[in-house]
């Protein structure tokens, strides 16, 4: 039996006993967590797909470690600029093994309800009455912008 599972933005094909290396996941060594985004789920049956997830299906796995993965080199050039930037990046990451793939526990699946008692008498307060604010007066209305004056035209000289 396998699973397609989404975590941290990708997408992992996962068996029973297998190992895997996601990114940074909350929890410590040793501790089970339950992954619910399941896309798909196939066995020798066939396959079932979810659209986009498969309800009531988890994926069940054991925390192995939390690591750093290798570093990355990042490196920005422009040539004949004399631009040269260098920086380095180690993502944080969780190691996985996959325990179980299966239902939903009933447990998670039916919260209990409260229970309204029916002894007490139900009080409704009721809302004050909202007073309109009044009606802001129209802003006096400004003159409009006088216009330049006309350029008188301009005298033709006689050249001696």
């Amino acid at each position: 039996m396998f699973a397609v599972i989404k975590t941290g933005a990708k997408q992992y094909k996962v068996a029973v006993g297998d190992v895997i290396k996601v990114e940074k996941l909350d929890g410590e060594a040793g501790s089970n967590i339950t992954l619910d985004h399941v896309l798909m789920v196939g066995d020798d049956k066939g396959v079932n797909v979810g659209t986009p997830t498969i309800s009531g299906t988890v994926v069940t796995a054991e925390i192995l470690e939390q690591s750093r993965a290798a570093k990355i080199i990042v490196f920005k050039k422009k040539r004949r600029q004399n631009y040269r930037r260098k920086a380095g990046h180690r993502q944080e990451q969780t190691v996985l093994r996959i325990t179980e793939i299966g239902k939903a526990s009933a447990k998670k699946a039916a919260p209990k309800k409260a229970t309204a008692k029916t002894d007490e008498p139900k009080t409704e307060a009721k809302k004050p009455a909202v007073k309109k604010a009044p009606a802001k007066k129209a802003a006096a209305k400004k003159a409009p912008a006088k216009k330049p004056a006309a350029k008188k035209a301009a005298t033709k000289t006689k050249e001696k």
